[in-house]
């Protein structure tokens, strides 16, 4: 009777220990990115995943990317689960690329009556991270500065979407930023209008 009692207890705590462990720490999903990917982040444009970086706070431990934003000179620091919910994507292919500059072609979208409304717009296309539409502000600032001119607030914003577009060529056609930019002009209606930002 005593040895069967024995077992009994021994296995008792084998039983209960691995159960709290699967509760507390599901794995997490698989990352999209990686070190050295080429991506582009929001507002900011095409980036370089430099490093992972393990942050603990509060007892807690959360894995950050660390971006290197092409054109800005900016160190953005994005975890790396929430990566792709904060907008993180991976840069266009050459094949893109030329579908991009082709939106230049396309009749330009203007203000009309309601400017606040456009500019509202505007705002949320350099936001969205969508190439595109950073592309279709270009070619509608790019038409409103040749034709009617356009506020100081709108000519920074036609620089900063110049910026956006032209870091995400660079690394998708493979070329410097300054032959990006390059690229981008050529492909506007009028290419004097570079000259003037």
């Amino acid at each position: 009777k005593k040895p069967a009692a024995k077992k009994a207890e021994a296995k008792k705590p084998e039983a209960r220990k691995p159960e709290p462990k699967k509760e507390t720490r599901p794995a997490p999903p698989p990352s999209p990115f990686a070190v050295g990917d080429k991506v582009v982040y929001p507002h900011h444009g095409a980036a370089v995943i430099t490093r992972r970086e393990r942050v603990d706070f509060q007892g807690q431990r959360t894995d950050y990317f660390v971006l290197e934003v092409a054109t800005d000179q900016l160190i953005l620091k994005v975890p790396v689960q929430s990566a792709v919910e904060r907008g993180v994507r991976p840069v266009i292919s050459r094949t893109v690329a030329r579908k991009v500059l082709a939106i230049f072609k396309d009749p330009p979208e203007e203000a009309g009556a309601n400017w606040s409304r456009w500019y509202k717009l505007l705002t949320e296309k350099i936001n969205s991270g969508d190439i595109f539409q950073v592309a279709e502000v270009v070619r509608d600032l790019t038409f409103a500065q040749q034709t009617k001119g356009i506020s100081p607030a709108l000519k920074r914003m036609l620089s900063k979407a110049r910026l956006i577009l032209a870091s995400e060529l660079r690394f998708a056609l493979d070329v410097t930023e300054e032959e990006a930019m390059k690229r981008l002009d050529k492909a506007l209606p009028r290419v004097e209008v570079a000259e003037e930002l």
